[in-house]
């Protein structure tokens, strides 16, 4: 009798620690995987200085912008889940922020 006890305590809270994690921390890991795309791009504008294009230099703010939006959006929509207008936004500027970055990727080798 005392070890269900026992038991159902310990799933008790586990359930509150994975509630927990689901609340607060996935939302922040979801939103470092476009965050670290946007700090690879203006790391490029950086170690790039003043070697680099004007227009190269717009794509790569312009991708770092669209992949930093990305991420404020998905890290709403994993708090928010039933708000599908946050999942639409946030798919359509990480594919313009790959979009950037591919066309940054061609200019550095026209240029």
């Amino acid at each position: 009798m005392k070890k269900e006890t026992d038991e159902g305590i310990g799933r008790g809270s586990i359930t509150m620690v994975e509630e927990f994690e689901e609340k607060f921390i996935k939302p922040i890991i979801n939103a470092s995987y476009p965050g670290t795309l946007a700090a690879l791009s203006l790391a490029v504008l950086q170690f790039g200085g003043n070697n680099l294009n004007i227009a190269l230099k717009m794509v790569l703010l312009v991708g770092a912008m669209m992949f930093l939006l990305s991420a404020f959006f998905i890290f709403f929509y994993s708090i928010y889940p039933t708000r599908k207008k946050l999942w639409r936004l946030c798919a359509i500027s990480f594919l313009f922020g790959l979009f950037c970055s591919i066309t940054s990727v061609f200019l550095l080798f026209i240029l």
